[in-house]
């Protein structure tokens, strides 16, 4: 899986829009664990996208999508062609995660809907006792959203054991720190609370992601908080609040994928 995160990243940036493109660093951060989830994790057939059994991932920070389309792109969805219709004017690839796109279960951009989405999914397939599982990633930030919250007392109360949700916990948000803006600490106490089981790990090492995904839920949803670097990849990028907004020149783009 190292090598199909390093493809994953290169597909990335050779599809940025130079002095265009948004949200990089938020995307570079979720690589591992899109690799994880699409090489190894969720019953999916890019050959067949709608098979009624699958498994349902949802990209609720969906501003990251280009990790999400190039994850998809990697995994056999469509073709690197299509990737680089990223982002243009008029594209069905645009800036967030669009349903336009193969692969894409729901679109996503507008922070704390995609939770509610996903638990409503897990809800119906639990009840009518199927065996599709959904997977949902956040962004820390977007927990200041009362409507995820709300969520998370549902799902806890009704014991959503197919649901596995992922924090991207890189301790940002779109206004800054998130221990400066509105500090959610203590993350695992809270979730606990609420009825989930809760695990930690290494958002970049596949045998910490591996750990936390086989983790026993213990007829409980199943909270992964997974702690990441901003921008992870690209060194100028990492660990930086302006990668969220800033875009790169064509100069940079090259150098980038010189080092990748």
């Amino acid at each position: 899986m190292i090598e199909q995160s390093r493809q994953i990243r290169r597909l990335m940036i050779e599809a940025i829009r130079a002095k265009e493109t948004h949200h990089i660093g938020c995307a570079l951060g979720i690589v591992e664990i899109l690799t994880y989830l699409y090489f190894h994790q969720l019953n999916i057939n890019p050959k067949n996208p709608n098979e009624v059994n699958r498994d349902i991932f949802l990209l609720s920070k969906g501003h990251a999508a280009l990790a999400l389309y190039a994850a998809l792109c990697q995994r056999g969805f469509f073709s690197k062609q299509d990737l680089l219709n990223y982002d243009k004017d008029g594209s069905f690839m645009p800036e967030h995660a669009a349903t336009s796109v193969v692969g894409v279960e729901w679109s996503t951009g507008s922070l704390g809907h995609a939770l509610p989405v996903a638990i409503g999914l897990a809800y119906f397939y639990k009840t009518r006792k199927k065996k599709n599982r959904v997977f949902v990633l956040l962004s820390d930030g977007e927990l200041n959203e009362g409507s995820n919250w709300e969520a998370f007392m549902f799902a806890g109360f009704h014991k959503l054991d197919n649901l596995t949700v992922i924090i991207d916990n890189n301790n940002f948000q779109g206004f800054g720190k998130i221990d400066e803006v509105i500090n959610l600490s203590p993350l695992p106490e809270k979730f606990k609370l609420f009825g989930w089981t809760v695990v930690e790990c290494d958002g970049h090492q596949f045998k910490s992601l591996n750990q936390a995904f086989n983790t026993a839920s213990l007829a409980k949803p199943k909270m992964i908080i997974a702690h990441t670097i901003k921008g992870k990849g690209v060194a100028f990028f990492e660990n930086k609040f302006f990668s969220h907004y800033q875009s790169i020149d064509e100069k940079m783009k090259e150098e980038i994928l010189k080092n990748l």
